[in-house]
């Protein structure tokens, strides 16, 4: 009894000990050009690019080489990953419909603005596909923070500790690794005090929505719900609670009125619109 125990101590130490690994290479391959301009630059973007797409075929193997194998010989390493078709289309577009709720109150904020007509035309989608920081923030950082953070680690947690514990424990990994922008403010000129004052907050929000975004995988078994619900919250940012109080009174009032609509909808909506069924997800190697 006391050796199970111990073992089972130390196949979750390897396993945390991966992930922190994993980590620490996918940070490495931003770092490795050593770049001489901020993150901002197209020489900056491009060379990180590069960095990533490798990512993508070397990550899975830190995968491989942690899961039981056990695992492997029930379900493919693809579908681990979340790379699966069944469920695909409820995949796309529930865990973005539910996003959507608990952005109710901003987007609210923008059909008032305006700002949504944008959406419409087609030099907007023009200027934003020929735009390298919108194609970083909006397709490759999600894509490729995703499927580090969640596909590749997500299974390797989930295999040693209770999906709850997974789901906790994972975004740590994904928060801790935004710390790595305060080194490039200090490089560039900003105070100690103020790059630690954002970074902090920085991995305050990027550890919750890391959370959130750890619980639909859990719960979707899909890559490309979290893909498309993290370029979704890039697009939104995180919400200008100030601007509503520039706002007359009435308006003030029914903005934040949705805002808080929208969160209750979303805490009620959370379970039932990703329910694993929805999603033919049923894995045996851990508990849904």
């Amino acid at each position: 009894m006391d050796l199970d125990f111990f073992k089972a101590i130390l196949d979750c130490l390897i396993s945390v000990g991966i992930c922190f690994l994993l980590s620490v290479t996918y940070l490495a391959s931003l770092h490795i050009w050593n770049s001489p301009y901020n993150r901002d630059h197209p020489s900056t973007i491009k060379k990180r690019f590069t960095s990533v797409f490798f990512m993508l075929f070397i990550a899975p193997c830190f995968l491989y080489a942690g899961l039981n194998k056990s695992i492997l010989e029930e379900a493919s390493l693809l579908e681990i990953l979340g790379l699966r078709t069944k469920g695909l289309l409820q995949a796309i577009f529930m865990p973005l419909f539910l996003t959507m709720i608990l952005f109710l109150g901003p987007i609210s904020m923008e059909l008032y603005s305006g700002l949504y007509k944008l959406y419409t035309e087609e030099s907007y989608w023009y200027r934003n596909l020929t735009n390298l920081i919108w194609i970083r923030n909006h397709i490759v950082a999600p894509f490729s923070e995703e499927f580090t953070y969640r596909s590749c680690m997500l299974p390797l947690l989930l295999q040693c500790l209770p999906p709850v514990t997974a789901v906790l424990v994972n975004p740590l990994f994904f928060g801790v690794a935004h710390f790595h922008h305060m080194q490039e403010r200090l490089k560039f000129g900003m105070d100690v005090k103020t790059a630690l004052k954002i970074s902090c907050f920085q991995f305050t929000y990027t550890t919750i929505f890391g959370t959130y975004s750890a619980y639909i995988f859990y719960r979707t078994g899909h890559f490309l719900s979290i893909f498309i619900m993290h370029a979704f919250c890039n697009h939104m940012g995180f919400p200008d609670i100030m601007e509503v109080t520039t706002y007359k009174k009435s308006k003030k009032i029914i903005i934040s009125g949705l805002f808080v609509l929208g969160f209750i909808a979303w805490c009620f909506l959370l379970k039932p619109l990703t329910e694993p069924a929805w999603y033919y997800h049923s894995p045996t190697w851990y508990n849904v």
